[in-house]
């Protein structure tokens, strides 16, 4: 009950076929994503290529001034790989100044203002090459809240987002991602030495497989013990997920008339295209 395999051929041809439709019901004929060097952004980049051609998606790099010299050689295989248009543009300058308004300022502070400006470089430069900014969250990030609201959170669609770590690593392989990028420990690149699975305190693998339990299979808590699972294990996966889920919601709107925008006044994201 715990099989995360996935049909490649099948995956990729879905995502492919919703960026296209998704970027062109909109009026647009291109894609930008933020190539950090990782596993996610590169998969996202290569969906979007097959998508809509090299030509028509442009990868941006935007380092800060203690990112690893890794990362920016990786996203640069990817480069060289797809032959993408791509920019390189370093936000230090830019987020140094809010980092010493505060002398106590702590990391996962600077992780999130960093995280946000990066999407502020993004949308920039999405007005600049008239091009919708793909997402790069994955399953697990989203309904673990392992992400920055309105930071690497943020964008017009997201092809990944129903894809658990593991599967995108299999999808990854499937599609040709360099070796470097798929092998590397997961990490954010937000500090040195910070790694995803060494700030979650578990692995994706491990995690992965009771997520599909508890979400796709509707496993009880119970249920997810008897299968193995360490009880508090269990419950602490389940209270993040709990926790976060006002990350995956559009923020609530207080009622007051008779059709109120998200509650009466519905419709579907493609209405009117």
């Amino acid at each position: 009950m715990r099989d995360l395999t996935i049909n490649t051929v099948l995956a990729r041809q879905i995502l492919v076929n919703f960026i296209r439709s998704e970027v062109t019901r909109v009026g647009y004929s291109r894609a930008v994503v933020g190539l950090s060097g990782g596993i996610d952004s590169a998969l996202s980049c290569a969906l979007a290529v097959a998508a809509l051609g090299a030509e028509n998606v442009l990868a941006v790099r935007m380092p800060y001034k203690s990112s690893s010299a890794d990362s920016l050689a990786h996203a640069e295989l990817l480069i060289e790989q797809l032959e993408v248009p791509h920019k390189t543009i370093e936000i230090t300058d830019m987020v140094e100044p809010l980092f010493a308004v505060d002398k106590n300022i702590t990391k996962l502070r600077k992780g999130n203002i960093m995280a946000r400006q990066r999407m502020i470089v993004l949308y920039d430069q999405s007005e600049v090459f008239k091009g919708l900014v793909i997402g790069t969250s994955n399953k697990t990030e989203i309904l673990l809240g392992y992400s920055t609201q309105f930071g690497d959170a943020a964008s017009a669609m997201n092809p990944l987002g129903d894809l658990y770590k593991t599967q995108l690593r299999q999808l990854s392989r499937a599609m040709n991602i360099p070796a470097p990028i798929i092998d590397k420990p997961p990490s954010a690149d937000l500090w040195g030495g910070q790694t995803d699975e060494g700030e979650l305190g578990f692995t994706y693998e491990e995690v992965d497989k009771l997520l599909y339990l508890l979400i796709d299979q509707r496993y009880s808590q119970q249920e997810c013990v008897e299968e193995g699972f360490d009880e508090k294990f269990v419950d602490s996966v389940l209270a993040r997920i709990r926790r976060n889920q006002f990350k995956r919601m559009l923020p609530p709107v207080a009622k007051l008339s008779n059709r109120t925008v998200g509650y009466d006044f519905l419709y579907l994201r493609d209405w009117g295209t």
